[in-house]
């Protein structure tokens, strides 16, 4: 599944697009699609910052895509973002007998007495 990761540029929110990275030993800056992992030595970019891009005097741009667009999330990114959260509360909600044993009691006031739903809680009004 593809994350969305930020713009490394300072003060830059949006959405990367692009990754740049460098040949010191070829002076040369490489921007090409988003990569799959972040890595520790590339700098993600999002469209406006890798459209205006330049390098420094001496130094060649080798840019691999003309023009960056946001990519959409695919079919298969939607489903392994919601087998991701199924996953995750039936882990909440399942626990091994070993393991129910040693769970302590839970405090009997207003808040055990209110209706529960997953993580969350309804909590009585005063009035």
């Amino acid at each position: 599944m593809r994350s969305v990761r930020q713009c490394s540029r300072t003060a830059c929110g949006r959405a990367a697009v692009a990754t740049l990275t460098y040949v010191y030993a070829d002076s040369t800056a490489v921007l090409g699609p988003l990569a799959h992992h972040a890595e520790p030595h590339s700098y993600d970019l999002c469209v406006e910052h890798a459209e205006r891009l330049t390098a420094p005097r001496g130094w060649e741009v080798v840019r691999l895509t003309p023009d960056f667009t946001p990519a959409a999330p695919s079919r298969d990114d939607l489903l392994a973002l919601a087998d991701a959260v199924r996953e995750a509360g039936r882990g909440r909600h399942t626990a091994p007998a070993a393991a129910a044993a040693t769970v302590p009691e839970p405090v009997t006031d207003t808040l055990a007495d209110a209706p529960r739903r997953g993580h969350l809680r309804v909590l009585r009004g005063e009035g």
